[in-house]
């Protein structure tokens, strides 16, 4: 298969999307019963039946699309883990996030996503992030720039900010998920940078980045459904997403930090800021 995805696929994928989320994501949208979430990995790591329900959908319409191709989402990976291993070795890719950012969703915060990407041996090809609760969507295509499209077929092309100072860039940095002694070097380095938070949800961070309204994201927790499709919206909005270490971004790399800037002048900065992480 040529690694051009076509129109008519993207239009199908984008129909594929909006019905799972009307039809298993937003009916259940502050509608959970407490049996309806359960926790995986700890108290803060939430699957819910719309993360099941909906990925189940999206694998089922996806595979008609996509015959020839690895599709896996979140939820599959945690029931099988042998399947993260295959991501960089397949042809063809579909990796999804039901729901991106299921913390907020369960606890009734309108912030969460889908996510979708493409990849050929691991390197993305095409991306979409999807906002459910507003129904628009960012869509990263390897031939083209950045987009985001709203109900009706508006589209606007994107970029990424001008960046800056470190000491002026704001962007997210996943504290809570760093190595303890990471942490409290990183407390240090806070200071220095001119804001930064975390949303829960890759969907909404790698979105505010393509659309120039935040400059950087910093992680090293490298699930391929939370940063494949953010990764290549943000270089093709004309920004740079990389592994800390200079490696090229792909999903099949488990370990390691993966930053993503509006420029390469920024993405130095940053990487020197940040270089502890690999310490």
């Amino acid at each position: 298969m040529s690694e051009a995805i076509t129109g008519a696929q993207i239009e199908r994928i984008v129909e594929i999307v909006r019905q799972a989320a009307k039809a298993e994501i937003m009916p259940r949208f502050r509608s959970l019963e407490t049996a309806d979430i359960k926790t995986k990995s700890d108290q803060h790591d939430l699957v819910t039946e719309a993360d099941l329900a909906a990925e189940a959908y999206l694998r089922r319409a996806l595979a008609e699309v996509f015959p020839d191709a690895l599709i896996v989402g979140e939820e599959s990976i945690s029931a099988d883990p042998s399947l993260r291993g295959k991501i960089g070795d397949a042809p063809l890719a579909v990796i999804l996030d039901p729901v991106d950012g299921t913390w907020n969703f369960a606890n009734g915060l309108p912030l969460f996503g889908v996510i979708l990407a493409i990849t050929v041996f691991g390197r993305p090809i095409f991306g979409l992030l999807y906002d459910p609760v507003v129904d628009d969507w960012i869509i990263g295509d390897a031939a083209r720039q950045t987009k985001l499209i709203r109900d009706g077929g508006q589209s606007q092309a994107l970029d990424v900010s001008n960046g800056g100072d470190v000491s002026e860039m704001t962007g997210f940095i996943h504290f809570y998920l760093l190595p303890k002694e990471k942490q409290a070097q990183m407390g240090v380095l806070l200071p220095n940078i001119g804001r930064s938070w975390s949303l829960r949800c890759s969907c909404h961070e790698y979105r505010l980045i393509a659309q120039g309204r935040a400059d950087f994201v910093i992680s090293g927790t490298l699930n391929p459904w939370d940063h494949a499709a953010g990764v290549l919206a943000v270089e093709q909005a004309g920004g740079v997403a990389r592994m800390l270490d200079g490696r090229d971004y792909n999903a099949g790399i488990e370990t390691g930090y993966l930053l993503a800037a509006p420029s390469e002048e920024s993405w130095e900065q940053l990487c020197r800021a940040f270089a502890f992480l690999s310490e």
